[in-house]
């Protein structure tokens, strides 16, 4: 769920996403028209793939005073979203709503990530991560998240140990974090969004990371070259091609690795080149489906 506080009379606009970006950037573009929350139900929805590996529909619950109504309507619409309903509704507090139907996310045998208001006991041997997500960022439970943490969960403890890491678009530092819970020595979370890094260190605090974790609001460009052991990017196509060049410097060259995920497996030949042009090529890939499509993840090295 996403969500800006708020706690006014609004109406509910059930709607459906063409396909899996859609789904992705409908929920922000929502927002940013002026609704106060976007639950998302069904498979697609964080921690619930679709059973069995087949895509499923994820249903978009935006929640709407009636005085945003029509410029909510349009950003879905534009977005590539479609309202099927419209439904009014009691006043909700989201300060307390948008944490409904978060649950663990397990990474593996090796790691679970856990919304920082919920008990739960790791499995022996398995690392644990709480995470408050806020309103603005997630826990770890989109397919693109569990798909960037299981190729960072691949790597070698060797290679992670110790190993400095660069987290872009951190968002709530789930990566940056995982790879510090992980061994990693020191971590850096890099994100355009001013919320970000307040709520990266939140959760370093709460993790008992905060040592090893720097947080910066600021461009890719500002990175210097070959500095990173691993390099950590959960973005969309449209966010990751501008900064390829960047990326791809700053690993550390020989033995540095890129994680990349937010992309669709339809993306991956044109993801490839660009980044064969730097001198990185793909050496491990993983894909998950949810919602309409399927979402891929890919390591590259020098």
């Amino acid at each position: 769920m996403r969500a800006r506080s708020a706690k006014a009379d609004f109406v509910r606009l059930r709607a459906t996403a063409r396909d899996a970006l859609a789904l992705e950037l409908a929920p922000c573009a929502a927002i940013e028209a002026g609704a106060s929350g976007v639950e998302e139900r069904g498979p697609g929805a964080a921690g619930g793939p679709g059973a069995g590996g087949e895509a499923a529909s994820t249903e978009l619950l935006v929640y709407t005073e009636t005085r945003h109504e029509a410029a909510v309507r349009a950003a879905l619409a534009e977005a590539g979203a479609t309202v099927t309903a419209r439904e009014p509704v009691e006043d909700l507090d989201w300060s307390v709503a948008w944490r409904e139907g978060l649950v663990p996310v397990e990474i593996g045998a090796r790691l679970v990530v856990v919304p920082a208001f919920l008990a739960h006991a790791p499995r022996p041997g398995q690392a644990a991560l709480a995470i408050e997500p806020g309103q603005a960022f997630g826990t770890g439970g989109h397919a693109s998240t569990r798909l960037a943490l299981a190729l960072l969960c691949d790597e070698p403890a060797q290679r992670v140990a110790g190993a400095w890491v660069l987290d872009v678009g951190t968002g709530s530092g789930v990566l940056a974090l995982a790879a510090l819970r992980l061994g990693a020595g020191r971590a850096v979370g890099l994100d355009l969004d001013p919320l970000a890094a307040p709520a990266a260190r939140e959760n370093a605090q709460r993790n008992g990371l905060a040592a090893g974790l720097r947080v910066f609001t600021g461009p890719a460009a500002a990175l210097r070259p070959g500095r990173f052991d691993l390099v950590l990017a959960n973005l969309l196509k449209r966010e990751l091609l501008p900064v390829a060049a960047q990326l791809a410097a700053a690993v550390r060259r020989p033995g540095g690795r890129l994680v990349l995920a937010g992309l669709l497996a339809g993306e991956r030949a044109e993801i490839a080149a660009a980044f064969a042009a730097h001198g990185l090529s793909v050496v491990a890939a993983r894909a998950e489906t949810d919602a309409t499509d399927t979402w891929l993840g890919l390591t590259l090295a020098p």
